[in-house]
């Protein structure tokens, strides 16, 4: 009987030393974020973040957001505290957060650095390859206490993940234009996460090669590199008129071949389990590319 009272003792005392564990997890710049306890009061400094907490299971414990997190639907009921590029700080502190996650390439830096000399506790998220978003996913519920809600996401995502390379993996190479936006005429280079959606559809980003995440390019160096295939993203669920525009250069190879192409921006541009809807999307915009190609260039005969 003392053997089995000492057995429940030191069962419990093991049992209350894991709920208080602090938790410890890296971020993507390379940061250690210590936590006491699972984050209870977490603001979301980018659309895709909001959307990430969500599928991570942790979506009942955000208290604010910025601007445009609208997915999924109970996202847009958040309260705000600015937009990605400008933070109102004073709405941060009054929600007393006990996480904030950011965003360094979008967020200003000087708003993140305010926010790490008050003490707030400052986790950076973001993923530049489509693997490193089952792991933000899976880091997220660590964070607030929901990984085996995070785990299952996670799965879900690197499942349907594995399926799409099996399928687009020996598929001839497409040289590819992403543009973003028209004026200024902007698009990614191969570092940029659109760019691993590219690699995953066999398409070839013809400016993989600059050295700014999203540089600007000139209409000369567009029509010089001469795409196979034109791809745009805009600002919401409506094709771009401006898309169009390269209807007049008819010796443009996308032109020529009607390889003028658009997908919504949220499913492409966001780092969320929605980006495989975009590259599924993409890829079969590929396929369509291969299929346009002349019988000597290997396309349908």
């Amino acid at each position: 009987m003392r053997f089995e009272k000492s057995l429940f003792a030191l069962l419990l005392l093991l049992a209350v030393q894991l709920v208080h564990a602090e938790i410890i997890v890296q971020d993507d710049v390379g940061h250690t974020l210590h936590l006491a306890a699972p984050a209870r009061r977490i603001i979301s400094l980018a659309p895709s973040i909001t959307e990430n907490l969500y599928a991570a299971g942790a979506g009942a414990y955000i208290v604010g957001a910025v601007d445009y997190s609208d997915y999924p639907q109970a996202a847009r009921q958040l309260p705000r505290v600015g937009n990605y590029a400008r933070l109102d700080l004073e709405a941060i502190l009054a929600l007393k957060p006990d996480l904030v996650i950011g965003w360094e390439g979008g967020n200003p830096a000087a708003h993140l650095a305010k926010l790490r000399a008050l003490g707030v506790p400052l986790f950076i998220s973001q993923p530049a390859k489509l693997d490193g978003i089952a792991t933000s996913i899976e880091r997220f519920g660590t964070l607030a206490g929901t990984g085996a809600v995070a785990g299952e996401a996670a799965r879900a995502f690197r499942t349907r993940l594995a399926a799409l390379r099996a399928r687009y993996a020996n598929q001839p190479p497409v040289r590819s234009f992403y543009q973003i936006w028209n004026q200024p005429l902007s698009t990614i280079n191969g570092e940029q996460a659109i760019s691993d959606v590219m690699r995953l559809c066999g398409a070839e980003n013809v400016f993989a090669g600059l050295s700014q995440l999203a540089p600007t390019v000139t209409l000369e160096a567009v029509l010089a590199a001469n795409p196979e295939a034109i791809v745009a993203s805009g600002m919401n669920e409506t094709r771009p008129e401006w898309l169009d525009m390269w209807k007049r250069w008819r010796d443009l190879t996308a032109t020529a071949r009607g390889n003028l192409f658009f997908i919504p921006p949220d499913i492409i541009n966001r780092p969320t389990p929605r980006v495989l809807d975009g590259a599924q999307m993409l890829c079969n915009q590929m396929e369509t590319v291969r299929s346009r190609r002349p019988v000597a260039q290997g396309g349908a005969k």
